[in-house]
């Protein structure tokens, strides 16, 4: 069974309200609960509120059980908007838009709550054992390339073949300087 509950005028913004309701949605009742209490918004404080009325309601009015519930949907709409005006140079007026916000929470009993198997202690270890050891073949591929005699020689002729070209360069530049 669908209940809801309905925050109307909230004075907040929809669009950072919008921004807590994501994250609760799907949720067990419990653990939305427990995430708005560590959110630091002050969106999560009115959501909260919201949803604790929507609990209210399906165990008063529906006789649900509370670790039954899910949040099944949870809506942020534009409300009206309050417009103000604040003075600014030369006599003219800027405005100032404070918006409000209707937030609906919708929980049921009809989902079933889907728990998160738990992870097992070792796994992350080796999945980053894993990757650890295949970055470092990569790196192991580069340094013996690096190591290749072939390149070394490479590198250690082009010094030498730049050495040769600087005196020579000097000689010339010191010839038609002595004429």
């Amino acid at each position: 069974m669908n209940v809801t509950s309905t925050y109307k005028y909230a004075r907040i913004s929809a669009f950072k309200a919008r921004e807590v309701t994501r994250e609760i949605q799907g949720l067990p009742v419990s653990a939305a609960l427990d995430l708005l209490a560590f959110t630091a918004r002050k969106a999560a404080t009115l959501i909260s509120k919201t949803l604790k009325s929507a609990i209210a309601n399906a165990e008063n009015n529906n006789n649900l059980r509370a670790d039954t519930l899910v949040v099944r949907e949870a809506v942020v709409g534009e409300g009206p908007t309050l417009k103000r005006f604040q003075p600014k140079a030369r006599g003219s007026a800027g405005p100032i838009r404070k918006r409000t916000s209707h937030i609906r929470i919708v929980v049921t009993d009809e989902i079933e709550i889907k728990t998160r198997e738990p992870r097992k202690p070792g796994a992350r270890k080796k999945a980053a054992a894993t990757s650890k050891a295949r970055a470092g073949s990569k790196k192991a591929g580069k340094a013996s390339a690096a190591q290749d005699p072939a390149v070394e020689t490479e590198i250690a002729e082009t010094p030498e073949a730049a050495a040769p070209e600087s005196p020579s360069a000097g000689s010339e530049k010191a010839e038609k300087g002595g004429e």
